[in-house]
């Protein structure tokens, strides 16, 4: 692998028209994404779903993402950006479709399916901002890029549960309006962001064996790792938390997608904000270690938390807590991958870095459906223990990784 050089028109200015724009495109598509997140399970208990069955709607949308992130990620590499992140987006509103109109259960999952077979918009969403900033500026696209998210998970989960006080149907149909309008906008708007003489004219005939040759390198498996336990453990939670909520606290889909817009708010302040600082301070390797440890406590706590045990108080300080993990960790692993790869390769790294994602978001919520579903099909109190341990295991894990990296790893990575 290469070490990345600058492109000789690449300067320092950081907000661009480009970068503006995709950033936009990100939020947008962002949106139609925290609306449907948060209402799945309460979707799925209109066809009487199982905690198993919910789990897997979670994971089958990622398994889907696993298979073709690469492909996606290296065909932005080979024919641009722009067209990538169209097509995305026309897939992603056809499974929200999908959704909005199912009569069973096989027709949610179909669209789950729809969805993340087209889903690789995220990696090349990454090569984008990769494209239009400087090595100087990378980490801090990076965290703003995160930011989007976090914006995403403030007025998706909302919009979401505004809506469905009309309907659980009604938030997926504006999902699926809302991404074929920003479709429609990033058609129009939005500069292929790679000249025609960067594009690779290789065709690599065998995409998976490319992602695993990947894995011999120490430094970018190291990282893939990471970022692999990482989103493994926060997915657990995200496909647990809104069963939990609706177990433990009896919580309609109104208030959880209030409780994730506070989440994403919180994921504003600290990527936004504080990121690209600490960062700068300290090191994206060293961000990876605190972000790991604060996500172990916080799992560990959370099985204790309930109406008569700290209340709504003690839950909104557990998720502060885990969005502070994932706001310092996830976007620092994102920013290092970036930093590690050349230019030509952005798309295919990040690509990777994605498809290790991918199969984390498939993992974890399988992961969960197995831990949360008790012998009669239902979630108790020592399901939710031992699904929100399990994650602190995996967090425990990630954080003794990250100590080595950070150790070890930048040392590699300069040589």
């Amino acid at each position: 692998m290469n070490q990345p050089s600058e492109n000789s028109n690449q300067t320092d200015t950081f907000f661009t028209k480009p970068l503006i724009i995709i950033f936009i495109t990100v939020f947008i598509d962002l949106v139609g994404f925290g609306i449907v997140i948060p209402l799945l399970p309460f979707y799925g208990e209109t066809f009487n779903a199982s905690p198993f069955e919910v789990g897997f709607l979670f994971a089958v949308y990622s398994a889907m993402q696993f298979v073709f992130a690469p492909l996606l990620g290296s065909l932005s590499d080979r024919y641009g950006r722009r067209p990538v992140l169209f097509v995305s987006l026309i897939g992603s509103g056809v499974g929200y479709m999908f959704i909005g109109f199912a009569s069973a259960l096989w027709m949610v999952f179909a669209g789950r399916v729809i969805s993340g077979i087209t889903g690789g918009n995220i990696s090349a969403a990454q090569a984008y901002i990769a494209d239009v900033t400087s090595i100087k500026n990378r980490a801090k696209g990076m965290g703003l890029f995160g930011a989007m998210f976090g914006l995403g998970f403030i007025f998706g989960p909302a919009i979401g549960g505004i809506l469905s006080r009309y309907g659980i149907h009604v938030p997926f149909l504006f999902a699926a309006v809302l991404t074929f309008a920003n479709a429609i906008a990033l058609y129009f708007f939005l500069p292929e962001s790679r000249p025609e003489r960067d594009f690779e004219t290789d065709v690599k005939s065998n995409r998976f064996a490319e992602l695993l040759g990947a894995f011999g390198d120490k430094t970018l498996s190291t990282i893939t790792l990471l970022y692999f336990l990482l989103i493994t453990a926060f997915s657990i939670m995200t496909a647990s938390f809104t069963l939990y909520t609706m177990f433990r606290f009896g919580y309609n889909a109104e208030q959880n997608g209030y409780i994730f817009a506070f989440i994403g708010t919180l994921a504003i302040i600290f990527q936004g904000l504080l990121f690209s600082r600490l960062a700068e301070k300290f090191g994206e390797s060293w961000m990876v270690v605190v972000g790991c440890l604060v996500l172990f406590g916080s799992l560990i706590a959370v099985p204790y938390i309930g109406p008569a045990s700290g209340g709504l108080m003690a839950l909104l300080i557990s998720v502060t807590f885990f969005s502070l993990g994932n706001s310092l960790s996830s976007p620092a692993l994102t920013s290092l991958a970036s930093k590690f790869a050349a230019r030509k390769e952005q798309g295919k790294v990040l690509g990777i870095m994605q498809s290790a994602a991918s199969l984390a978001r498939a993992v974890g919520p399988a992961i969960a459906a197995v831990l949360l579903n008790n012998q009669f099909d239902r979630i108790d109190d020592s399901t939710i223990l031992r699904t929100f341990w399990t994650a602190a295991a995996i967090m425990f894990v990630s954080f003794l990784v990250a100590v080595f990296n950070a150790k070890f790893g930048q040392k590699r990575m300069l040589a």
